[in-house]
């Protein structure tokens, strides 16, 4: 496929999804100057709110870069709507910002949609792109379209609230320098890392990394190390924090009030079960220094600052004040706990990986959550990737090559 995509400029984004992320997706593209559909499940669109009736988002906030950069200011959405067909038909740029749990109900209205040159962009990588080709193979979808994820979002974003009701505005604490991204199959890398150039959401990603594999980003997703660890380990200061400590609640963040040296530890060691079980794969991982894990920004912070960004735990990291978790029925459990360390798990037991700290996430979750995320988990048959061994796995992630 060509890696000419200029085509790309003159064709209408669309973004699936009604949550802050994909509200700042929308923003971006629209004040970018792009055409730009925000599209939302039907049985969620009332949620949407006041967007949905004057088509407006404003995009506001600390907006730390390192390099400054910064995108602010009113955006009007040409198209807010819960019919798939009015914001994918004729699009260049599909990008796909969910949570994974709701990977089908949105995937199952796309594909009949989809047109040969189309570019999806998953954000953020839960291994969204397997579950995609499995879907389009099973509804008999042979366009030609390049499917990709990054590793994370390119920004810390959420949505304004006030007397308990939403805003029509996104707040931006942070803009990422460097995320890691890669195409399903390989064989679409160079495409896929070009048509970045037409995401005007990308923008502060000066630094992207080409990954070895989906597989290297899914692993490389930094949310199930920081999120898991830190609000089941941190559970008590949440639960409390509004309570007997005479905080408000809404102030809590487990970056400012639950990560210690102690948690870290649990932290880097599933980071490096993970690693354990890439080069039993034959993938790559993003290579976090040991040292980035102890400091209140953890490994969070080289993606918005770079590799020397430190916040030590004798100091306060106001830039997450207010972040939250402030439920454990949250998705940094419910989605980080059956998506990511359940898949993990899943192919660690198929490549003869032992992971005591990620069973131990699952365990955990699925007693505070009252959830047995151990079946609700997501499997390797869900990906369609149970019945391969390592040689045919790496041959439909890297050249495309499925074996049935």
């Amino acid at each position: 496929m060509t890696t000419n995509m200029e085509f790309l400029k003159d064709k209408p984004i669309a973004v699936l999804g009604g949550g802050a992320t994909a509200r700042g997706h929308a923003a971006c593209a629209a004040l970018a100057g792009r055409e730009v559909r925000l599209y939302e499940l039907p049985e969620y669109f009332a949620g949407l709110g006041c967007i949905r009736e004057n088509r407006e988002i404003r995009l506001s906030g600390r907006q730390e870069s390192l390099y400054g950069f910064k995108r602010e200011g009113l955006a009007k959405i040409d198209v807010i709507t819960d019919d798939v067909c009015n914001a994918v038909n004729g699009a260049g740029i599909i990008i796909i910002s969910f949570p994974a749990v709701g990977y089908k109900a949105f995937l199952e209205k796309l594909i009949p949609h989809l047109e040969d040159g189309m570019v999806v962009h998953f954000t953020t990588a839960n291994f969204g792109s397997l579950v995609l080709r499995k879907m389009m193979r099973e509804a008999g979808c042979t366009k030609k379209v390049i499917i990709g994820e990054w590793s994370s979002q390119p920004y810390g974003i959420r949505i304004k609230n006030a007397g308990g009701e939403q805003m029509p505005e996104v707040s931006v604490n942070y803009w990422a320098i460097s995320l890691r991204g890669a195409a399903l199959p390989m064989a679409d890398q160079d495409a896929f890392f070009e048509s970045k150039k037409y995401v005007p959401s990308l923008d502060s990603v000066v630094h992207p990394v080409k990954g070895d594999t989906v597989a290297d980003i899914g692993f490389s997703n930094v949310n199930p190390i920081l999120h898991c660890p830190g609000t089941i380990l941190g559970v008590g200061a949440m639960e409390n924090w509004g309570v007997v400590y005479g905080e408000d609640k809404y102030d809590f963040s487990i970056y400012s009030h639950a990560y210690c040296p102690s948690i870290s530890k649990v932290q880097l060691a599933l980071y490096r079960e993970e690693c354990a079980i890439a080069k039993a794969m034959g993938v790559g991982i993003q290579d976090f220094r040991e040292e980035a894990f102890f400091s209140r920004s953890n490994i969070l912070g080289s993606e918005h600052m770079g590799d020397r960004f430190v916040v030590p735990f004798s100091e306060q990291y106001k830039l997450a004040m207010g972040t939250g978790p402030f439920s454990i029925h949250n998705r940094y459990i419910t989605e980080d706990i059956p998506v990511g360390c359940h898949i993990f798990y899943e192919l660690a037991k198929k490549f003869g990986v032992k992971v005591p700290v990620i069973e131990s996430m699952i365990n955990l979750a699925s007693v505070m959550v009252g959830t047995d995320f151990w079946k609700t988990g997501v499997t390797l048959e869900d990906l369609d990737i149970d019945h391969m061994d390592r040689e045919q796995l790496n041959v439909y992630l890297r050249e495309g090559i499925y074996t049935k």
